[in-house]
């Protein structure tokens, strides 16, 4: 009798540390779900520029504005990026106070609306944070845009042009010409056998990723260079990369809060932006691929002649915006890429100007250039590439490629030798540059982008998919709980208990891990709470079969370790096909694919785990003559 019992003891109690366990993932979900109850405020955001930051005396300044206008304010607040967010108790205040706030502060800082966490200090010591709410929830603005790779491509071979007459004169090798072929790759001419040899040598050297074959034209002895494939790729690639930072760094010029921005195949971007509802205002920004470019004026040379076709070959024909001419040397002396700061202020006549800051790169070559040519004029060129729009089927689409809009804004004497530092004058109106300084500041794209995709969801149409998901949610859950209470009593009501804390989990994981929540996300979620529960039936049907055979301890202890291994097959393969959606899904298959995964996970450590120290705090150790199953 004595051997039975030590037999009988072991079975269905847990160690301390399980129990412990159990208790500390319970007390993790609460901790790290608990955000999501408090809601969020309507708030201000304020985003300094790099010349300017959020300090006590501006905070100050702001709430004394506040208070003279008699808006009421539940907060200040510096995040840990240096914007201040001013919380409000409603949106109609909000609203009041965005315009005084933005005259308060004045230019070089980006005043935007936005929802603020409204969740205690308590919670903010665990880092505790809500879940980010997709685009589908809180309405925004979603945009897929294409990248011109052609025009990426271009761009680059003129750079290598430059690059290539500035290392023949350096190396004093004179060439007939230096040219871009309209099909691609770069044509070298040179008189001489020798120069062109000299030349090859040095061009293979100096650009080992080129491609090289010689031919002669005439008199003239020929260089055929055409980048290699593999470096093609590596433009394109970059194209897409640099353009995904330049887009993120303007998005966040315009404050706006948690955006999207990712690549999608190739040569595609994928922004949304929650919460903004502007869309031309959003288009005018990411599409804008303004940038500029400062070259030496050609001098000695009647521009008329240009303007009647015979421009010399060193040079190009621009034109002012009121369409005066202007004959420019096509050497690019700096692009706004080199540049690493642009802030508004007036000249000394009082009308607008942007201070430009150029990197080591451009500081270096606008100072080479310019103590060469002390006296000579320089004219600044803005570059800009526009889309036209054309309605088709009640969406906006755009009717072509970009066009490339060229003029010259400025034409100065080079007084002395010019720096990393210089400004800009001749622009038209102060809102003019501060448009020009916040682009040049954010970065030029590399290569320009269309809108092949727009869709604009409302705040009104996210709520309404709020309420839809959570009463699908409430609708699923109920469903199983109430059949788990009426056909396995108190089995049931366990298994109703492990649903609910594997729900708390969900969302307790997103939100700590930084998850969105999406509409598809939500279908993800209610599809686990069907699935959470197959677990604990496969083993309540195991203990029923098995009580028939065996007393009940026997009985629970058989019906928990045989279903195991049925239970962990059938969620493996469900884990590994979520990850499969994740790994090669966009958008909404990834976001049904996270809480899929999320909620496999937690729902087998709460249907084993977890109602099995519930049923071992209840049965384990004691005399059960029958089970309520």
């Amino acid at each position: 009798m004595f051997f039975n019992q030590e037999i009988q003891r072991p079975l269905n109690t847990y160690p301390k540390w399980k129990y412990l366990l159990v208790v500390v993932v319970l007390v993790f979900g609460g901790i790290y779900a608990a955000p999501n109850l408090y809601g969020e405020d309507p708030a201000i955001q304020v985003s300094p520029d790099v010349q300017h930051k959020v300090d006590q005396a501006l905070i100050d300044q702001v709430e004394q504005a506040l208070v003279q206008a008699g808006l009421p304010y539940k907060g200040f607040e510096v995040n840990a990026r240096g914007q201040l967010q001013i919380r409000f108790s409603d949106t109609n205040t909000q609203l009041s106070a965005r315009d005084i706030v933005a005259k308060t502060v004045g230019d070089g800082y980006v005043v935007a609306l936005n929802l603020a966490p409204a969740i205690p200090d308590w919670l903010k010591a665990f880092g505790a944070k809500p879940m980010t709410l997709g685009l589908d929830l809180r309405g925004g603005i979603h945009f897929l845009l294409e990248v011109d790779m052609d025009e990426a491509i271009k761009k680059r071979e003129e750079q290598y042009v430059s690059e290539i007459k500035e290392t023949l004169r350096n190396e004093k090798i004179r060439y007939a010409k230096v040219d871009r072929r309209k099909d691609g790759g770069f044509v070298v001419a040179l008189r001489s056998e020798a120069l062109k040899d000299r030349a090859v040598a040095l061009i293979s050297d100096k650009f080992p990723e080129l491609t090289i074959r010689e031919d002669t034209q005439g008199s003239l002895f020929v260089i055929k260079a055409r980048l290699s494939e593999s470096k093609l790729r590596e433009i394109r690639d970059y194209a897409v990369k640099q353009n995904i930072t330049t887009l993120r760094n303007r998005v966040n010029q315009l404050g706006v809060a948690e955006p999207l921005i990712q690549r999608q195949g190739a040569d595609r971007i994928v922004v949304q932006l929650p919460g903004v509802q502007d869309s031309a205002q959003a288009k005018k920004i990411l599409g804008a691929t303004a940038s500029i470019e400062f070259h030496l004026v050609k001098t000695g040379y009647p521009v008329q002649n240009a303007v009647a076709g015979r421009v010399p070959p060193d040079s190009r024909l621009y034109y002012w915006k009121d369409g005066r001419p202007e004959l420019l040397l096509k050497d690019v002396i700096v692009t706004g890429d080199q540049i690493v700061d642009a802030s508004t202020g007036v000249d000394e006549n009082g009308l607008p100007q942007v201070n430009i800051a150029l990197d080591s790169k451009g500081g270096s070559r606008m100072a080479a250039v310019s103590s060469k040519n002390i006296g000579r004029p320089m004219a600044t060129v803005f570059i800009e590439y526009k889309t036209e729009y054309e309605e088709v089927n009640g969406v906006m689409k755009p009717k072509d490629k970009p066009r490339k809009v060229e003029q010259v804004i400025s034409v100065a004497t080079i007084q002395s030798t010019l720096g990393s530092r210089f400004r800009i004058t001749g622009i038209d109106s102060a809102q003019e540059a501060h448009d020009l300084a916040l682009l040049l500041r954010a970065g030029a794209l590399v290569a320009p982008v269309q809108i092949v995709e727009e869709r604009t969801i409302g705040p009104s149409l996210g709520a309404e998919n709020i309420r839809m998901g959570i009463l699908s949610v409430q609708i699923g859950l109920a469903m199983v709980l109430l059949f788990m209470a009426v056909y396995y009593r108190v089995f049931g009501l366990i298994a109703n208990l492990a649903l609910l804390v594997n729900l708390v989990l969900i969302v307790a994981i997103m939100s700590m891990l930084g998850a969105t929540l999406t509409l598809p996300g939500i279908a993800g979620i209610v599809l686990t709470v069907g699935m959470a529960v197959d677990a604990n039936v496969l083993i309540f049907e195991r203990i029923r079969e098995e009580l028939r055979v065996v007393g009940v301890q026997r009985a629970i202890h058989q019906g928990y370790d045989s279903a195991f291994s049925t239970i962990a097959d059938a969620n493996i393969t469900t884990l590994v096909a979520a990850i499969i959606l994740f790994a090669v899904g966009t958008g909404p298959i990834k976001g049904f694919a996270v809480t899929l995964s999320i909620g496999i996970l937690t729902s087998m450590f709460t249907a084993i785990m977890g109602t099995r120290a519930v049923v071992n705090l209840l049965y384990g150790g004691r005399k059960v003559n029958k089970l309520w199953i």
